[in-house]
């Protein structure tokens, strides 16, 4: 069965099928959430509050194929929130305000950590759901709001100074 047809049945109350959507997109918000929160802990919870927040309110969806989009705008909300409690913890300012805090588990290379950390918070979440979430520059701008072009030109800019970076 297709995602829009899964969706359709899940905005319908089907929690089977609403299931099966959680499955096919597992993995993809999982290593999202990972890179963008560095724990493998708060990762999980961002997750489980994405999911728990998409099951809850599906049926608000309006279009089938906004679905994907849907999704990981609540992700991102998620991680965000993980990103708050965590500074408010510390006692810290926001760690979305600052670049230089971006710090991954010992799962990467401690350069290409260092790398993504030179990125802003959006060119980071573009790079991430490229790269780590697979996903395409249609897909990444109905999540962030943007022009398929101006994610191509963010991406490209942002691969860029990683790669200047690493040189």
């Amino acid at each position: 069965m297709n995602e829009k047809d899964l969706v359709k049945r899940a905005r319908a109350g089907d929690k089977s099928a609403f299931s099966q959507l959680y499955m096919n997109r597992r993995d993809s918000l999982y290593r999202y959430a990972y890179f963008k929160l560095g724990s493998s802990h708060d990762a999980e919870d961002a997750v489980s509050a994405c999911i728990v927040a998409a099951y809850t309110g599906i049926s608000t969806l309006k279009s089938e194929k906004a679905f994907t989009g849907w999704l990981f705008r609540i992700l991102y909300r998620e991680c965000c929130a993980v990103i708050r409690r965590r500074s408010e913890r510390q006692g810290e300012e926001s760690l979305e305000e600052r670049n230089d805090l971006y710090v991954c588990d010992s799962h990467l290379a401690p350069e290409l950590s260092e790398a993504l950390s030179q990125l802003s918070a959006e060119e980071r979440d573009i790079v991430l759901l490229s790269a780590v979430a697979g996903y395409k520059s249609g897909e990444i701008a109905e999540m962030l709001g943007l022009k398929p072009a101006t994610v191509r030109s963010k991406l490209s800019r942002a691969l860029a100074k990683m790669r200047s970076f690493l040189e």
